[in-house]
């Protein structure tokens, strides 16, 4: 038997899983089968409003949608952040949809010609990965004869310890080496670009708070150090973030409200040289991941080898992270619940697999759970961030995935 993560606290009391004030079958019905992602927009707004409790008044916050670019969640979310950070033009389109461009930001590298015209007529700041992004994104000014929005993504020479993805610290494709930072800004500055700052992103999904702590004061060190080497104040430092949530047994959230103090403090003293500058963070996966629950039903259950398999109408074509498959070096398991019996006792030994011909899609491995029947739902926590739109939904030509989002104001 393998244990699994802890489920969410909104969910954890329930006898019987509900989203919204509803319980989980009134859901299925709207959306008209299983499988699906229910989003509880509720949740998201609460983890908002204690971020923005917890953290500095003078914080900007951004919401990266890569985490989830559902629409309606888009639409719900703009009116609470403070910008946008997309990775990709079609990002870019549904950001426009919801703020003004002239808040959201550009990021990622590889970004092609098409894709910098689209964010320098949009009015859009692009994130520059290199030096020739940064000369393809000045030309494509001058031919526009639009001025560019141009900010630095650096890659930090530090990492944000115990993140689930490194972003800084060692050869990455993302950003330009803090060494090399200076010179760009001035190539930047003197090409007739908007210098807009910088993106400094050192890892993510770390649940060390004392690490995040760290790596924030660094991440001000860095951009005071640059800054006096550059000989520009930035009108904006994005900080990243990093903020992870519980997934796997055995972890702990984040403490907010002790990150929120120590970067008050340390904005309080900040060096001359960042006077004037705005700051920001960064978040998806914290803001909405705990906010989802994937439901699946049973379809059949067989034994094989001494072992009982439940077999599901989804899998990783829907969920690939729950499947260990999307950055996790050891498979361990997702918080899951039978969605009918949320507080009864175990009664079997069971391994949640999809329907797909792989045997790398297994949702649950060897988890205890009451007796599971065929029709039953299994919900599987933790799934708000990088779910259906991380993973390969093409595979094999099942059926897309639904997504709903429930409690949603006004």
């Amino acid at each position: 038997m393998k244990p699994h993560g802890p489920i969410p606290p909104e969910f954890a009391a329930d006898a019987v899983l509900t989203l919204g004030g509803q319980r989980f079958e009134r859901w299925i019905e709207a959306a008209g089968d299983t499988p699906l992602y229910v989003y509880d927009f509720a949740i998201v707004a609460a983890r908002l409003k204690a971020l923005r409790k917890a953290m500095p008044k003078a914080l900007d916050v951004h919401y990266a949608i890569k985490a989830n670019p559902l629409p309606e969640l888009l639409a719900a979310i703009a009116p609470l952040v403070d910008g946008l950070d997309v990775a990709s033009a079609g990002e870019l389109e549904r950001a426009r949809g919801v703020m003004a461009a002239d808040r959201i930001s550009f990021a990622g590298p590889g970004k092609r010609d098409n894709e910098l015209d689209a964010a320098i007529c949009a009015g859009a700041t692009i994130n520059v990965e290199s030096f020739s992004e940064a000369q393809r994104a000045l030309a494509v000014g001058r031919a526009r004869g639009i001025q560019p929005r141009l900010a630095v993504r650096v890659n930090p020479d530090f990492e944000l310890r115990g993140s689930g993805m490194k972003m800084g610290g060692r050869a990455s494709p993302f950003g330009v080496e803090a060494e090399h930072v200076p010179e760009l800004v001035r190539m930047i500055r003197a090409g007739g670009a908007d210098w807009r700052g910088f993106h400094i992103f050192a890892g993510s999904q770390s649940l060390d708070t004392q690490a995040i702590i760290d790596t924030q004061a660094a991440t001000l060190d860095l951009a005071a150090r640059l800054v006096k080497q550059a000989g520009a104040v930035p009108p904006l430092v994005n900080l990243g973030g990093g903020f992870g949530i519980p997934y796997f047994p055995g972890d702990l959230p984040v403490d907010v409200a002790a990150i929120g103090q120590a970067l008050a403090a340390r904005l309080r003293k900040l060096p001359k040289s960042l006077k004037g500058a705005r700051f920001a963070i960064e978040l998806g996966r914290w803001i909405v991941g705990e906010s989802g629950v994937y439901l699946a039903r049973v379809v059949d259950r067989k034994n094989s080898g001494g072992e009982t398999f439940v077999i599901v109408d989804g899998g990783l074509n829907h969920h690939l992270a729950a499947t260990g498959n999307f950055g996790t070096v050891v498979k361990r398991n997702y918080p899951v619940a039978l969605a009918h019996r949320m507080q009864d006792a175990g009664e079997e030994v069971v391994t949640v697999v999809g329907p797909l011909c792989t045997p790398l899609d297994r949702l649950a491995d060897r988890v205890l759970l009451p007796k599971v029947n065929v029709g039953d739902v299994i919900a599987i926590f933790a799934s708000g961030a990088y779910g259906a739109s991380a993973s390969p939904g093409a595979f094999l030509g099942h059926a897309p995935v639904r997504e709903m989002l429930v409690n949603i104001p006004g």
